[in-house]
């Protein structure tokens, strides 16, 4: 099944083919332990933003919320107060603003003032959220997860067809979304999700179900890798570079010069 070529949103157009778009993270979450995407405020998640832009961004991943179990679950309304005020302002500076969330009150109120994309965390299980992911000019992320969210895991399925079985698992949720409208999709194979368990053999699969893009993209949908964070930043550009080779027409990153030094390296900017 071949890609769709293209996504149209009210922000603007995101075209698929021979490049890969870089999505980057700017975290509000002052407790995240990615300290090098946090902004204090939002002027400085616009000011972040336009230097990502301007190193080739075409999507800003907002979030509030901090995705490691480690982290405490925050309010509904403090998440509000830490991203909608950056939603605001990147959005009216023209950016295609994507929020980072698992609680459906958070990505409505982010939708209903400009945001393009919603990266649901919690992989679109929520009947709510599936009703937020139905707003017309709305694009989704449809991410695999091993729980109901990213504090609500154990240690993940370790498997040397994960890549197989994770694509599988997207296939049925994306008929499952396109039963109830949903079609405007990319789809993630959660791989930077934290898990409880064996890190070192998490590493080693996260490698292997990046080598397994061709079957994600069987799912007839844009294939958007998230660039796990790693301690050593060598293993950060190999996971780029696999992502590129392997043709991905998304990679969401933390370190935003590298890998939008590589894209280009690798001929597939925008």
């Amino acid at each position: 099944m071949a890609v769709v070529s293209s996504m149209r949103l009210l922000a603007g157009e995101l075209r698929f083919g021979e490049v890969t778009h870089v999505m980057s993270v700017i975290n509000l979450s002052p407790e995240s332990k990615n300290t090098r995407t946090i902004a204090s405020s939002a002027d400085d998640a616009l000011e972040m933003a336009r230097r990502h832009r301007d190193m080739g961004v075409s999507i800003v991943d907002l979030g509030g919320q901090s995705s490691h179990y480690d982290n405490p679950t925050i309010a509904v309304t403090e998440e509000l107060d830490r991203l909608v005020p950056a939603v605001d302002l990147l959005v009216e500076d023209g950016f295609i603003v994507s929020v980072d969330t698992w609680k459906p009150e958070v990505a409505r109120v982010c939708v209903d003032r400009g945001a393009a994309v919603v990266n649901d965390t919690g992989g679109l299980a929520d009947p709510d959220m599936r009703a937020v992911a139905a707003t017309p000019g709305v694009a989704s992320v449809v991410m695999y997860i091993e729980g109901s969210n990213p504090h609500d895991v154990g240690e993940i399925e370790v498997s040397d067809r994960k890549g197989e079985t994770t694509a599988a698992w997207l296939k049925e949720r994306l008929a499952r979304l396109a039963e109830v409208g949903i079609t405007d999709t990319m789809v993630d194979p959660g791989i930077s999700i934290n898990y409880r368990g064996d890190y070192d053999a998490y590493t080693r699969m996260q490698l292997e179900v990046i080598r397994s893009t061709a079957e994600l993209k069987a799912t007839g949908r844009p294939v958007l890798v998230p660039i796990p964070r790693k301690r050593e930043d060598h293993r950060v550009a190999a996971y780029v570079t696999m992502a590129l080779e392997y043709e991905a027409d998304v990679i969401r990153v933390h370190d935003v010069a590298e890998a939008c030094d590589l894209v280009r390296l690798f001929g597939r900017s925008v």
